[in-house]
């Protein structure tokens, strides 16, 4: 499981849904679906410290920077390792201070000619983004 620090910056509430945008200590934006409130959830404040969590198979990597995709999360990384099997591939990135993790098929590995020091972006969909609460 990936899992960064940051602070809550923005909540945009409806019915019992909230649109969270966090700041990562390295000052990356991410957003996330909540399915709770600030009236339901204590740590749901503008500014409180919050731990960003994500699985390793829900970041996916783009060599360009994508301009039409639905994906609000893109994180600028650079390629620090990659470990190939038979159907999956582990790739280790960079981005800033952070280290993340991302696993896809190594068929999408090859296609993509990922090599070591290759800059990638980080794609992470917003419903696949939890937070809790960090003191």
């Amino acid at each position: 499981m990936n899992q960064l620090s940051g602070k809550i910056k923005d909540i945009d509430t409806h019915e019992s849904i909230s649109l969270v945008k966090v700041i990562s200590d390295e000052n990356i934006l991410f957003s996330s679906v909540i399915i709770d409130t600030p009236e339901t959830c204590k740590y749901l404040q503008i500014g409180s410290k919050v731990s960003i969590l994500f699985k390793e198979t829900e970041v996916s990597i783009s060599k360009e920077e994508v301009q039409k995709i639905s994906i609000q999360n893109r994180i600028p990384c650079t390629i620090k390792s990659i470990l190939g099997g038979a159907i999956f591939t582990q790739i280790e990135l960079q981005c800033g201070t952070h280290e993340i993790t991302s696993i896809i098929t190594t068929n999408s590995s090859k296609d993509l000619k990922l090599s070591v020091n290759d800059n990638v972006i980080a794609l992470i969909k917003t419903n696949e983004i939890s937070l809790s609460y960090h003191d």
